[in-house]
């Protein structure tokens, strides 16, 4: 599932900035499959609560990956709304080549296959550590907000394009919150303790 997520904001960043309309369709159709993926999960997670009765770690894991499960979910969602920027702008010159965005993206794509990776060993300096990568992108995202509101207030005929980008950028910046929320149930998985990271 983090694996079609991945692939998702990868293909939706691509299709945004080169333009490339056939891949954000492909992005939007096959958002289904990490829809299905959550509620299977989901599934075979309460199967086990109810057959096997786990606790202390074991029920601990379980939840963790209950609430991991939800916060890719919405990480999918995110890649789709991006992939339905592209067909929006699909008609439209860039105010400016596409270079930030992209960045947030990379990072965002970057810490998901590492905390992925820290959920799989239940590392949870790890998580603490990837946590704190999301500065990168919230930096990121504060620049790009400047810049086009400072291009809104200059030609008010970008108004329409540049909130459409405001709005990507929003998104990318919530899928590295979500990176942030999933490193902390990892150190809950971890640790047994709920710790709230890059404050």
């Amino acid at each position: 599932m983090g694996m079609l997520v991945e692939e998702a904001m990868q293909n939706a960043m691509h299709a945004l900035k080169e333009k490339d309309y056939e891949l954000a369709k492909k992005t939007i159709e096959e958002d289904t499959k990490i829809n299905q993926l959550e509620l299977e999960i989901q599934d075979k997670l309460t199967i086990l609560i109810a057959t096997e009765q786990p606790v202390a770690r074991d029920l601990r894991h379980i939840v963790t990956s209950l609430k991991v499960v939800t916060q890719l979910e919405r990480m999918g969602d995110h890649a789709v709304h991006i992939a339905k920027s592209a067909f929006r702008l699909k008609n439209e010159e860039y105010i400016k080549p596409l270079i930030d965005l992209p960045k947030m993206s990379e990072i965002g794509v970057q810490m998901l296959n590492e905390v992925l990776t820290a959920f799989v060993e239940c590392d949870d300096t790890r998580a603490r550590q990837i946590a704190e990568m999301d500065d990168q992108i919230d930096n990121l995202n504060d620049q790009v907000w400047r810049e086009l509101i400072t291009y809104m207030m200059e030609d008010t005929s970008l108004i329409r394009q540049a909130t459409s980008l405001l709005f990507v950028c929003r998104w990318l910046e919530r899928f590295g919150d979500h990176i942030t929320n999933i490193s902390e149930w990892i150190v809950y998985d971890a640790t047994g303790t709920h710790t709230e990271l890059n404050l």
